[in-house]
């Protein structure tokens, strides 16, 4: 990769990801070409050297996949070739001559605008394997600045074009797809060349950046001098600086820097009436309602993001890993739910129920004669002098940052607070595991759709009186479809991954065997969405931090109130009385 280079003070950042990104990242999947899970005399591997486990066998995860999921190895599904026709683009010789006047690099090749035609839910991955979409983007173009942007957007008002925009296009929730009846030309406008660091301020402890910068470009290029923005989400290694910002993004190290919306300073939307910004840079401001707060989570419905300012801190001096094993799920939602109270939660902290750490356990590498007996002296001790049931215990892993002695002393808290509810420190090894393995878990919805298994995950945010409760019934309800459907061989398990003081994050994990089914993802819908109902009636949210996008927009109007859609959708008809932002995210637009 080229190094990043300085150019009027701007710092011109050499991205990971290229332009064409199908040259780096699967047409078809998640992630690097280089990286994944494959079967390889009959045990499963993962390929590459990006990720800690890779180029190691598993033979435990082998066992785990074929008990849990009765998946035959020998029997692959193959996903179709990579389109060799595409759409014609719906584009005029006017349209097409005026955007090529713009002097911004555009494509109209088949392959840049499906690549652009979807993020990455299951019903995404799905058609990529095995379809085609109904509809993909005409014209795909690439500004570079903030004015290029002011541009497109000024042209697109002028002639009636949409506009969606895309930065990592690695949304869940249908956030990018092209609504399939929008007869209009359907612009990709894709932010990935607008990723310059424009400056950072050392003493006010802010840097300012163009919106299309990756995660991990970003992170990469201020540790280089000296900082870190701290905003680590699962997907950093490949979603945007701008896509946080539009779906109100939440990082594993929230606990210490913020959440995208503690992050943010100042931010730039190019609407259809103009620039929505603020005159000041200031720590905080009591100027009428906040318009922060209409660009964080606007989707691509209201206008593209272009400069964010961020605040930053300096790296930490001191990083360790830690984790604690709970003899149930209970003492461990009490024990999550204690740290939060105290406000002494250090970077990450986030609990795995039982199945999950046994899904866990299973992707560790084979290990020899030494290492299997220290797991079976680890267990001996787990369940012979501590009393725990192995088909119980559940893990919280850790992440402490700060200075040697901050994190001493939070890890002598943390763990004196553990002890009071049953939890006994499991190492950092397997807090290191388990933080690192987020990465890798993505990669295995691929390796299920080539044995007949549909996977799938989905978030909400809960008070803490009624967390345990809420999995409890999640849980319940997606087996009690199951069996209705005859689905024998599935797994639902979750996680607590973000805390609050007045609640938390839970994911839930979803997977299920769809051997002789039809349509396995209309069947994975359904379920989900009766999920989705009871979460809601069990008290949780429809998204902590994945947004609202398409497939979850059916349950806006309860959570906003009536009142809530009016606002939003008088927002809309003010910014864009055209819609030429008409994505269809949030709310069907009445347009």
């Amino acid at each position: 990769m080229e190094k990043s280079k300085q150019d009027n003070g701007n710092l011109i950042v050499q991205s990971v990801i290229p332009k064409k990104r199908q040259n780096l990242l699967k047409w078809n999947g998640w992630g690097y070409q280089d990286s994944g899970f494959i079967v390889k005399d009959g045990t499963m591997h993962f390929t590459g050297t990006r990720y800690p486990i890779g180029e190691l066998e598993l033979p435990h995860f082998t066992e785990w996949v074929k008990q849990v999921f009765d998946v035959d190895l020998g029997k692959r599904n193959i996903s179709q070739p990579i389109p060799s026709q595409y759409q014609e683009p719906k584009i005029s010789d006017e349209a097409k001559t005026l955007l090529q006047n713009l002097n911004i690099e555009y494509s109209l090749e088949g392959i840049d605008r499906l690549i652009r035609a979807h993020g990455h839910t299951l019903h995404d991955i799905f058609i990529l394997r095995q379809s085609s979409f109904e509809r993909i983007p005409d014209i795909v173009l690439w500004p570079r600045s903030h004015s290029d942007v002011e541009k497109i957007v000024k042209l697109a008002d002028q002639l009636d074009l949409v506009i969606i925009p895309f930065g990592g296009g690695t949304s869940v929730s249908g956030a990018v797809t092209c609504p399939p009846n929008e007869s209009r030309t359907i612009i990709s406008l894709d932010t990935s060349q607008m990723n310059r660091i424009l400056w950072v301020d050392r003493d006010n402890l802010v840097a300012c950046c163009e919106a299309g910068i990756i995660g991990q470009d970003l992170e990469r290029e201020l540790r280089k001098q000296g900082f870190t923005t701290g905003h680590e989400p699962d997907s950093y290694e490949f979603s945007s600086l701008g896509g946080w910002v539009a779906t109100r993004a939440s990082g594993m190290k929230k606990n210490i820097y913020g959440n995208i919306e503690d992050l943010l300073v100042h931010v730039k939307m190019v609407t259809a009436k103009g620039t929505l910004q603020k005159n000041c840079q200031v720590p905080r401001l009591s100027c009428g309602p906040d318009f922060n707060a209409i660009v964080l989570g606007s989707e691509g419905t209201l206008g593209v993001v272009t400069e964010v300012i961020l605040k930053i801190r300096p790296v930490p001096t001191c990083k360790k890993y830690g984790s604690v094993v709970f003899p149930n799920f209970d003492s461990g939602v009490k024990f999550m739910r204690e740290v939060a109270r105290q406000r002494c939660q250090p970077a990450s902290i986030r609990l795995m129920d039982n199945e999950q750490f046994i899904f866990g356990q299973s992707l560790r590498p084979k290990t020899g004669y030494l290492g299997a007996l220290s797991t079976s002296l680890k267990k001996f001790y787990l369940t012979k002098l501590k009393g725990f049931d192995l088909n119980q215990i559940c893990v919280a892993t850790l992440l402490f940052e700060g200075d040697k002695n901050d994190v001493h002393v939070n890890e002598k808290k943390i763990y004196a607070i553990a002890s009071q509810f049953g939890g006994m420190p499991a190492g950092e090894i397997n807090g290191e595991r388990g933080y690192m393995l987020t990465f890798v878990i993505a990669y295995i919805r691929d390796l299920g759709l080539e044995y007949n298994v549909v996977s799938e995950s989905f978030e909400t945010s809960v008070p803490w009186d009624r967390a345990a409760s809420l999995c409890r019934n999640v849980k319940y309800r997606i087996g009690q479809e199951c069996k209705a459907l005859n689905l024998k061989y599935y797994r639902i398990m979750c996680r607590i991954t973000q805390t609050y003081d007045s609640g938390c994050c839970v994911y839930f994990y979803f997977a299920f065997n769809y051997r002789d089914l039809a349509d396995p993802v209309a069947v994975y819908e359904t379920i989900e969405a009766l999920a989705r109902d009871e979460i809601v009636a069990s008290g949780g949210s429809i998204s902590h931090h994945h947004g609202v996008g398409k497939i979850r927009k059916k349950w806006y109007p309860q959570t906003v109130s009536d009142v809530g859609v009016q606002l939003f959708n008088a927002t809309k008809t003010d910014l864009d009385p055209k819609n030429i932002f008409a994505c269809g995210n949030i709310v069907k637009s009445k347009l």
